[in-house]
């Protein structure tokens, strides 16, 4: 799938490394998908510029609606086109979709668990200077907690293409959360996002890790770093991406802590609800071991430059780190 979007779109495969804004890639994979199946639909709420959605605007018209300054109009509009046999994708900035349309969300989207993909963008705070009212850090936390909805992060422009493709062929509401800012390309054509399944990413060299990062979205790049650093000092982890944080997979994790002994988990969202506490959940059940979490402290964001605040919130490579430097020299004290 990756392959035929930039293919047919004109565009060579991004390098790995090579940063992209996912939501570019929503945009486009989109249209694609306009163009193979005339039930996908797609709504914005005035936003469809900065979602991209404009890109499906502009091939297939009569197929967008733009609900203005509205979205739980936009929610409401989409379970309607659901239930007469359509696909829509509903995009708007993350803060909104989530806050101002969960209600539309739980009980005309999740309760009659209709096919409608919520796909919001500008998520975290890497929105930046748009400050706290835009930066939403709470939004995996109230998705993950609807029954019947799942709840999909692409950590890169390549799982990203695949997430789209994967979101309209799946039978049932689908959040599937999109940043601001470009992010480095961590998969080539050869990987293969499912829905419900992490990915290992990163391995020993040699024998079993230390200790499990496990990331999702932006934090995914900023893993990979902290296990090449931790490499560097003697200390071989592993890397988990975990991009379907809803359905979960609980046996990857379990599996990946058993072997370990100790878990970080990163994300650029609350630690309250988001992918840690979706992580412990299963541990502490079936595999209780030493952990850390790397995320936003139950506060909100504040404006600023998006790499300034990711490391005034501690959310970079660094901390990831030092949180797991701290826990296998924890498992080393007698």
């Amino acid at each position: 799938m990756t392959q035929t979007l930039f293919a047919e779109s004109g565009q060579r495969m991004p390098r790995i490394g090579e940063k992209i804004a996912v939501r570019e890639i929503y945009g486009r994979t989109l249209a694609e998908l306009g163009r193979d199946n005339m039930d996908v639909v797609a709504l914005d709420a005035d936003l469809s510029a900065s979602t991209k959605s404009a890109i499906f605007a502009k091939a297939f018209p009569e197929r967008f609606f733009n609900a203005g300054v509205a979205e739980q109009n936009m929610i409401g509009m989409a379970a309607g086109l659901a239930s007469c046999g359509k696909i829509p994708f509903a995009s708007t900035f993350a803060v909104f979709a989530t806050g101002r349309a969960f209600e539309q969300i739980r009980n005309s989207v999740a309760y009659p668990r209709l096919n409608v993909k919520i796909v919001a963008s500008h998520a975290g705070i890497g929105v930046g200077e748009d400050g706290a009212s835009h930066q939403a850090i709470e939004d995996m936390a109230l998705m993950r907690a609807l029954p019947h909805m799942s709840v999909l992060v692409p950590a890169d422009a390549v799982e990203a293409n695949q997430m789209v493709h994967a979101a309209a062929a799946w039978a049932g509401p689908v959040y599937m959360r999109m940043g601001r800012t470009p992010v480095p390309t961590i998969f080539d054509d050869g990987y293969t996002f499912v829905i419900g399944r992490a990915k290992s990413v990163y391995r020993p060299l040699e024998g079993a890790p230390q200790v499990t990062l496990i990331g999702v979205g932006s934090m995914v790049a900023e893993c990979l770093q902290a296990a090449r650093k931790l490499r560097e000092c003697g200390v071989e982890a592993s890397v988990l991406n975990c991009s379907s944080v809803k359905p979960l997979d609980n046996e990857a994790i379990v599996a990946a802590a058993r072997e370990s002994g100790a878990v970080v988990t990163a994300e650029e969202h609350s630690v309250v609800g988001g992918l840690g506490s979706a992580v412990a959940e299963v541990l502490s059940q079936y595999c209780p071991v030493p952990m850390a979490f790397v995320g936003l402290k139950d506060c909100f964001g504040q404006s600023g430059k998006p790499a300034e605040l990711m490391e005034y919130y501690a959310l970079t490579a660094e901390d990831i780190f030092q949180a797991a430097s701290k826990l296998v020299a924890g498992r080393r004290t007698p």
